[in-house]
């Protein structure tokens, strides 16, 4: 065989066993890249992004456009052509996998990390749009979350109201821990609370909730030794004097916030009508925001 069909053969056999090895190899990187663009003013699955009811609302037009960042799961193996592919594409960013996946966090932990940062970025959105538009919002301590197998565990609930703990009234999140970590682990606290279901049903007919009860919960040592704690987290629920609902499926993550305050603003305001012989005000202007993350079907 001549040398040159033999080096010619011998190359076409290495660049196959390059790309065989760049597909069948798994590198460590998750890749990042345009997610679709949904208008807030306008609707998404046939269905309006933000919908309001219970409060008179005004026409709009113009674009108020969110964008969303596509990324591949966690479980997602992306190989070495895949990886040299989407350095080489302007549209495209690949990462270290651990940059969008921090201490081996499974697909299932990210995605509830993510819808839960959605729903505070749509609450955010909400009370900021309604304190621009002067109407009022009530704020109040709640269970955010019940640790498994710590005493508050089947006493209290997420979603339950802290109006006070050992009779002292709770104006902020931060007021819980001051007051339980006054104990010294082994003592009583006693929580004054709304039911999570109580509080709920009171918020959907607009009214006060009127049922409260006291539940004592034996304090225990925190993981660090230091302090008393019964093993919740408290958060800010907010109460709202009408109904906003924000309709957007498979997207997660904290941001997107400011196109849905800025959509609920330009929904409840009345727009003046020009006077006689003036121009038209000028159409607004489109404008856009990053939003939070969708996890892509790779």
């Amino acid at each position: 065989m001549p040398r040159r069909t033999a080096t010619m053969l011998a190359s076409t056999l290495v660049l196959i066993c390059l790309l065989i090895a760049g597909v069948l190899i798994p590198v460590p990187y998750a890749e990042m890249s345009p997610g679709p663009t949904v208008n807030t003013l306008g609707e998404a699955g046939g269905e309006p992004v933000l919908k309001i009811s219970g409060r008179k609302t005004y026409p709009t037009d113009g674009h108020l456009n969110m964008t969303t960042v596509r990324v591949t799961s966690a479980d997602y193996k992306m190989n070495a052509v895949e990886a040299v592919y989407g350095w080489l594409a302007h549209d495209n960013v690949v990462v270290p996998h651990d940059t969008l996946y921090p201490d081996g966090k499974t697909e299932e932990q990210s995605s509830q990390e993510n819808a839960e940062e959605f729903t505070q970025s749509q609450e955010s959105a909400k009370v900021a749009a309604l304190k621009e538009l002067g109407v009022p919002v009530v704020s109040r301590v709640v269970v955010a979350t019940v640790v498994k197998g710590a005493p508050a565990e089947g006493k209290l609930h997420a979603g339950d109201v802290i109006r006070a703990v050992d009779g002292v009234p709770i104006k902020d999140q931060g007021d819980v821990a001051k007051q339980v970590t006054q104990h010294k682990p082994g003592q009583d606290v006693v929580f004054t609370v709304v039911p999570a279901k109580e509080a709920a049903a009171a918020e959907k007919a607009h009214k006060e909730p009127t049922v409260t009860r006291k539940v004592v919960i034996r304090t225990t040592t925190s993981e660090e030794g230091d302090r008393a704690v019964v093993g919740i987290q408290a958060g800010t629920d907010h109460v709202f004097p009408f109904t906003i609902d924000i309709n957007l499926a498979r997207v997660g993550g904290p941001s997107a916030g400011l196109m849905f305050a800025l959509g609920i603003v330009d929904k409840l305001t009345r727009r003046a009508s020009p006077a006689a012989g003036s121009s038209p005000a000028p159409a607004p202007s489109t404008t856009r925001a990053r939003s939070a993350r969708s996890a892509a079907s790779r």
